[in-house]
């Protein structure tokens, strides 16, 4: 079979909503892409309050909310795919993200595949991160393969979601990892501020930088390592809330400096590699201020796509990981995450 028309279900760290995206796929010699539909299910409050305190639930209620979660997305997926010319292949799901500690070989992903399965009526690839972390990887980042075969035109890709991260060729293979917090850290402090995000970066804009503060942030342990390497929510409320905080900063202040912060670590992840374009995407490539930091420090030409293509590119590509898995084809990079060798990730459901 050379053409799949596949569903990419995203949920991010930063609780924007559920992306979903129809792409048809096809492999004629090379894989190419076409988006037929997208949209964002923005999460109510009550969505909002269940995945940002699911870490903290019991067993019981843990495995009882990752059920509830798989047959909610399963029912925006069917709403979602009642006008499309053709009926889908798969869905593919990367579910919600609430632990992720792959040192302790853990990483869990919530969003029950049999629950969507059942409630969409299609075939279902989920749970992509699971073995990659088994076989001593770091389970992230996983769209670096959509990178190498779907946009494998640009130099670098750049993702600036909750977390930002990389993804680039060296010496023939494909390399990637997390750079640093992103719209996790801003978000969190402009909601403070009574605001949701800051448009177009303009809140931060008026703040001062204090340096005091931005030191130690980039010397925070975690910019030191090598990749592959990777970031969770748990680093984050531990390690870097736990020294922004103990500051004592007004949120303005620290908004600019973490947008200073941010620039320098993308410009660090980024300069010593040869001149070339780098595509942008994910929420933060909407930030002016941010692009405008990072643009000047870097060497390179940054290229700000589609609409389409930076609020939905973790979507196309976690379809293409459903595809390839359906093919029994690799679809996660040892070169990337460290694991023991290459793989076809992912568990699939058939209702």
């Amino acid at each position: 079979m050379q053409k799949y028309i596949s569903i990419g279900c995203m949920s991010g760290t930063s609780l924007d909503g559920l992306d979903l995206v129809a792409c048809e796929f096809t492999c004629a010699p090379t894989w190419n892409f076409k988006i037929l539909k997208s949209t964002t299910i923005t999460y109510s409050r009550k969505w909002v309050h269940k995945l940002s305190t699911a870490a903290e639930l019991n067993a019981l209620d843990f495995a009882l909310l990752n059920n509830e979660y798989g047959k909610f997305v399963g029912k925006q997926i069917l709403d979602f795919c009642s006008d499309l010319p053709e009926k889908p292949d798969l869905v593919s799901s990367h579910g919600h993200t609430i632990f992720h500690q792959p040192d302790m070989r853990l990483t869990l992903q919530i969003g029950n595949g049999a629950s969507i399965a059942a409630a969409c009526g299609l075939p279902t690839a989920c749970d992509f991160r699971t073995m990659d972390v088994a076989l001593k990887g770091q389970g992230a980042p996983l769209v670096p393969i959509g990178d190498e075969l779907l946009f494998g035109d640009y130099a670098i890709c750049l993702n600036l979601g909750g977390f930002a991260n990389v993804s680039f060729r060296e010496n023939d293979e494909r390399k990637a990892f997390d750079i640093c917090p992103a719209n996790m850290a801003l978000n969190h402090f402009t909601k403070e501020m009574g605001y949701e995000y800051d448009l177009d970066g303009n809140m931060g804009r008026s703040g001062t930088v204090r340096d005091e503060l931005l030191v130690l942030l980039n010397e925070l342990d975690f910019y030191q390592q090598e990749g592959p390497k990777s970031l969770g929510r748990e680093w984050f409320e531990k390690e870097f809330l736990t020294l922004i905080n103990s500051f004592q900063l007004s949120p303005i202040d620290i908004l600019r400096t973490l947008y200073e912060h941010i620039s320098d670590q993308l410009y660090k992840a980024v300069e010593n590699h040869p001149k070339g374009q780098i595509l942008i995407t994910g929420g933060g490539a909407h930030n002016v201020f941010l692009i405008e930091l990072f643009s000047e420090k870097t060497k390179h030409k940054t290229i700000i796509p589609s609409t389409q293509i930076i609020d939905f590119k973790e979507a196309i590509v976690f379809a293409f990981l459903g595809v390839l898995r359906l093919r029994e084809e690799t679809n996660c990079l040892r070169s990337v995450t460290g694991a023991i060798h290459d793989h076809s990730g992912g568990a699939i459901y058939l209702p």
